[in-house]
């Protein structure tokens, strides 16, 4: 079982080093790009809240949230194995072409170490004011992560769709890892969520999801693989968050999951290492 963690608002460098020399197998970075001061009432399954331990209730209202693939290249520059992973980028919130090359970078200067989890947004003020189209985010992320494939592995890449369109381009550098970094595609409900991870993705990375969930949703993968002509150990399954107890993530990983994220309360740097050699004293051998 894999085991990582995910925080914002703070330089991860530290963090990361840490993390890595405890023995965690990731670090991720959320991202919330700008932050709508009104915001209309949202349902209890877009509260971004956990129970029992606690990820603040305002935490999707206060904005402190530092750009993943600045955060985590500082990550990347002081440590040498520890997966870096965006969980998740808001993916209608930004250009294919621009993406491609952050991605692509990342990837170079951690070594082949990015895992590109990805999203389409939950609030819809904020991918409205970034420019995306909301009602139909989903098929805006498509077209977005396959003109991207374009980018990735072609010398001359083009794309013709909905959202994006553009001529034979040079995009440079490629990913290292090849043919792109694994994508993850996030969600917090199901959905259609199966057949997009099917579709361009490498792994299903669900958030607040269940062990039951959990073993629902492998088991989908599981069934709609033959029709992908995908082979379902290929697609790996990231929980997240979960709770940092022995007793709940081996639920998680006797359900199906490959890995598991804690979340890390954001807090001075000294304060977040002590939690850190806490929660890895608790879950890893």
């Amino acid at each position: 079982m894999k085991i990582g963690i995910i925080t914002y608002a703070v330089d991860l460098a530290a963090l990361a080093k840490k993390a890595e020399e405890l023995g965690f197998d990731s670090l991720w970075a959320p991202e919330h790009n700008a932050m709508p001061v009104h915001i209309a009432p949202m349902s209890t399954t877009y509260r971004m809240h956990l129970e029992p331990d606690g990820m603040p209730q305002p935490l999707y209202r206060s904005g402190q949230f530092v750009d993943p693939f600045i955060a985590l290249a500082r990550a990347s520059a002081v440590t040498k194995k520890i997966t870096l992973g965006t969980g998740v980028c808001l993916i209608p919130e930004h250009h294919p072409l621009l993406l491609a090359k952050q991605v692509a970078t990342l990837d170079n200067f951690s070594g082949g170490r990015f895992v590109f989890g990805v999203g389409a947004g939950w609030l819809r003020e904020e991918t409205q004011i970034m420019g995306g189209d909301y009602d139909h985010r989903w098929g805006q992320t498509r077209e977005a992560v396959l003109a991207m494939k374009e980018l990735w592995t072609k010398d001359e890449a083009e794309f013709h769709g909905k959202y994006y369109d553009f001529p034979p381009v040079i995009s440079f550098p490629k990913p290292l890892q090849q043919p792109h970094p694994p994508i993850y595609v996030g969600a917090m409900t199901a959905g259609n969520v199966f057949r997009r991870v099917m579709t361009y993705g490498n792994g299903w990375m669900p958030w607040l999801y269940t062990p039951e969930q959990i073993r629902d949703g492998r088991a989908m993968l599981d069934k709609l693989a033959p029709e992908f002509e995908r082979d379902p150990r290929s697609i790996e399954v990231v929980a997240v968050p979960v709770a940092a107890e022995p007793d709940v993530i081996k639920q998680y990983e006797d359900a199906g999951a490959d890995g598991i994220v804690v979340f890390v309360m954001p807090a001075s740097e000294q304060e977040m290492l002590a939690e850190l050699e806490q929660i890895a004293a608790k879950i890893i051998g």
